[in-house]
C-alpha cells in the first residue's frame, strides 16, 4: 500500500542543490529536477520541496540519503499508511537527526513506555519538561522554524517513486 510525504529542503549550498536531486532520485528510482529557489534566512543558500508517494519507509530512505551532507537542513515528512505509523525527520546541521513517530493530524507521538522512561527518569519538574522538550524534538522546530516560514509560498514539486 503506498504512502505519501513531503522532502523539504530548507537550506543547502547552491553548489549541493544538484547532488540533493540526485539522492532524492536515488532513493525514488525516477529522475528529480527541483525548482530551487533562494533561502532568505541564509543568504546564497537555497531551498526547495517536492511531495513524494512510495511505499511505507521511503521517508526514513530519504533521510538517510540526506544527511550524506552535513551542511543542509531538511525535514521529511511520511503520512501514516495501513500498518505503518508516519514519520516526520529534522535534520539541522551540529544538532544532528531527529526522527519522531506521527499520526494522521502530522502530530507527534510519543508511546507510552517512551513516556514511563521519561518520567521515571525525571528528578524534578525541570527536568521533566527538559526530557519532553527533547523527545519532541522541541529544539529542532526552534532552529528550523525560520527557514519554514521563509518558505512560504514557494513551489512544490510533485514527485512519485517507481521502484
Amino acid at each position: 500500500m503506498p504512502t505519501r510525504g513531503v522532502v523539504y529542503v530548507h537550506s543547502t549550498p547552491l553548489a549541493v542543490c544538484s547532488h540533493v536531486e540526485w539522492a532524492i532520485a536515488r532513493v525514488l528510482v525516477a529522475p528529480v529536477n527541483l525548482e530551487w529557489t533562494a533561502q532568505p534566512v541564509d543568504p546564497g543558500a537555497r531551498r526547495a520541496e517536492c511531495g513524494w508517494t512510495g511505499r511505507p519507509g521511503t521517508g526514513a530512505e530519504l533521510a538517510a540519503a540526506l544527511r550524506q551532507w552535513p551542511m543542509i537542513r531538511f525535514e521529511v515528512t511520511e503520512e501514516p499508511s495501513p500498518g505503518a505509523d508516519g514519520e516526520r525527520f529534522m535534520y539541522v546541521p551540529g544538532r544532528g537527526l531527529f526522527r519522531a513517530t506521527v499520526g494522521a493530524a502530522g502530530d507527534i507521538q510519543l508511546g507510552e513506555d517512551r513516556l514511563r522512561s521519561i518520567m521515571a527518569g525525571a528528578r524534578a519538574p525541570e527536568a521533566l519538561a527538559h526530557a519532553l522538550d527533547k523527545a519532541l524534538g522541541t529544539a529542532w522546530d526552534a532552529e528550523l522554524e525560520p527557514y519554514r516560514y521563509a518558505g512560504d509560498g514557494a513551489p512544490v514539486t510533485l514527485l512519485t517513486r517507481v521502484g
